[in-house]
């Protein structure tokens, strides 16, 4: 017997979380604020696991419902005040010396994506660190698909001196 959207949502949830909240730091660049982000994603789509639709990814769905949990706080913020973000830098952590030299670049890399403008920084994640296909990203963030190519060519100019460079493509 198949599942039924809730346990479907609720099952799936668990594998997803790394991704998730590795989407909710980039967009916030603050640790505490992307297990929010991702705590808040998840009650909202366990509480709205009757609108899931079967036949379609999981994943893209609770991106969609990040993104829109992190941009409803972005205009709280706005409203109440501004509180700035933390800078990738600072909460990126050396666990081991086998690590160092990795951390060192993830720190450059990540500090290199924080510097992005917003919509470019969720663009370049969505595509090059989660995978999705240009069309996908498109659809995830409601922008035309040019959008999503300017926004990864600015990507590309401003992360080229690290040697940061997308490998696998997705049209």
């Amino acid at each position: 017997m198949p599942h039924n959207r809730p346990d479907q949502v609720r099952d799936g949830l668990e594998p997803l979380l790394p991704r998730l909240w590795r989407f909710a730091f980039f967009l916030c660049g603050a640790r505490d604020v992307a297990e929010d982000l991702v705590q808040a994603t998840c009650l909202r789509a366990l509480e709205r696991a009757q609108q899931f639709q079967p036949d379609t990814r999981l994943d893209r769905w609770l991106f969609a419902i990040l993104r829109s949990v992190w941009f409803n706080e972005l205009r709280s913020r706005r409203v109440r005040s501004g509180e700035g973000a933390v800078d990738a830098q600072t909460v990126l952590f050396v666990d081991g010396v086998a690590r160092a030299e990795m951390n060192i670049f993830g720190r450059q890399v990540l500090a290199a994506i924080g510097s992005l403008p917003p919509a470019q920084r969720e663009t370049a994640l969505l595509v090059y660190g989660e995978g999705y296909s240009y069309k996908e990203a498109a659809s995830l963030t409601g922008v035309p698909i040019g959008t999503v190519m300017s926004r990864l060519a600015a990507a590309r100019v401003a992360l080229a001196p690290l040697g940061v460079a997308a490998k696998n493509e997705k049209d």
